[in-house]
């Protein structure tokens, strides 16, 4: 697989993928510092929508999505950085990844909905053109998004259930 324009030795391919996967874990560290001390407390209080999953279900779906992204990720990467549509993809994907974290910081850090609620709606037009991005360099890497839209779409779902529910 080209990357900087020559095929790299297959170390230096499991190491990108493996920053790929880093970095996207990175940022579920980031939002977990958020997340996981506000569940006990302020989420549990709060009034849910009816399609809540009980609170144990969104680590391990969320440790998939972010390693999926780390995957889809590594795919465009290898690709090669020189080329300009994976530049484009990129900072596309950089930008969604920032707006994930920022949703934890938002919800459960301020817990905020409403703002929550605005931002992840950004999230997922930001994520659609991730998709969409990828799609032109990397078909497979554009659907290993896909389950990650699907979930940031039930999580819109949640957000605007958490806001209406909890005036």
């Amino acid at each position: 697989m080209p990357i900087l324009g020559f095929v790299a030795p297959a170390y230096i391919r499991f190491v990108q993928l493996l920053v790929a996967i880093g970095v996207c874990l990175i940022a579920a560290l980031i939002g977990s510092l958020f997340t996981t001390p506000a569940v006990p407390t302020w989420y549990a209080g709060l009034a849910k929508p009816d399609l809540n999953p009980p609170a144990w279900v969104f680590g391990p779906v969320w440790t998939v999505l972010y390693i999926l992204m780390g995957i889809a990720l590594y795919l465009v990467w290898s690709k090669g950085w020189s080329k300009k549509g994976v530049k484009v993809a990129m900072a596309i994907f950089a930008v969604q990844l920032v707006l994930n974290v920022l949703w934890s910081y938002l919800f459960f850090g301020l817990q905020a909905p409403l703002f929550a609620l605005i931002e992840i709606v950004l999230l997922w037009v930001a994520i659609l053109m991730t998709v969409a991005a990828f799609y032109r360099v990397s078909v497979p890497a554009a659907v290993l998004l896909i389950p990650y839209l699907i979930w940031v779409t039930f999580a819109t779902y949640l957000t605007y259930g958490v806001y209406i529910l909890n005036p």
